[in-house]
């Protein structure tokens, strides 16, 4: 937790929700969302976003505020963006009110909450996150898999990453997030890579329309920016 020098004001929440599955947000998100005077939510100006839509049976009686976070590769207009939106949160903790901003996944890992908690917290205002269950742990799940044993490495990283797969060794299993059909077929890059062999995925997990895939090599069809890769530098020898 972070305290700043508004004594008087609301505190800001980064509420993990998890994956996909309503039943995988912890007690204590569960507790914040009800709790919260505000439930922030990232809009992508793509109707309810994700985030939303796992926490819509805590929002019946909510005052839901939608926050502005359109996909851009634009620093400066992300910037003002996650300032605006920084800025109206800390008039609703002025207010003594608090705000729980809802993040898919876990708030600590690629979340565009990180931007939002830095700028709330540089302002002085009380700020905490609520961890949650990762993509990355709810596929190894639904997959079956387990993602390192012993003295093995795991590697999160954006689908592509040249210096990780650069850092492994036979020791190294990836999970990788984020793959875009646009740059190719990500099978492709797998196998350049000697990472297709072996290599799962679930995409959307935890959704209605949740696709699992045991072997990326033999399995046709798009793979979704909302994917999760599991690979191996050396598939797993059954048993060992």
């Amino acid at each position: 937790m972070t305290r700043g020098g508004h004594e008087d004001a609301g505190t800001l929440y980064g509420v993990s929700v998890g994956p996909g599955d309503p039943e995988l947000m912890t007690i204590k998100a569960v507790r914040i969302i009800r709790e919260a005077d505000v439930v922030a939510v990232p809009d992508a100006g793509r109707g309810v976003g994700m985030a939303q839509a796992i926490a819509d049976d805590l929002l019946k009686d909510k005052v839901v505020l939608p926050c502005p976070m359109p996909m851009t590769h634009d620093e400066a207009a992300a910037k003002a963006t996650h300032s605006a939106v920084a800025g109206a949160l800390c008039q609703i903790l002025d207010e003594g009110k608090d705000v729980a901003y809802l993040c898919l996944g876990d708030v600590s890992i690629y979340s565009s909450y990180g931007y939002l908690h830095q700028l709330v917290s540089e302002r002085g205002y009380h700020t905490e996150v609520i961890p949650g269950v990762t993509s990355v742990s709810a596929a190894a799940a639904r997959l079956g898999t387990i993602l390192c044993e012993g003295n093995e490495r795991l590697v999160i990283a954006p689908f592509g990453d040249e210096g990780a797969v650069r850092l492994a060794d036979n020791r190294t299993t990836f999970a990788f997030l984020k793959p875009r059909q646009a740059d190719g077929d990500p099978r492709t890059w797998l196998a350049e890579h000697s990472l297709l062999d072996g290599a799962q995925m679930v995409s959307k997990c935890g959704l209605a329309d949740e696709r699992t895939v045991d072997d990326l090599s033999s399995t046709g069809g798009e793979i979704g920016y909302m994917s999760v890769i599991i690979a191996r530098q050396r598939a797993r020898k059954q048993g060992s």
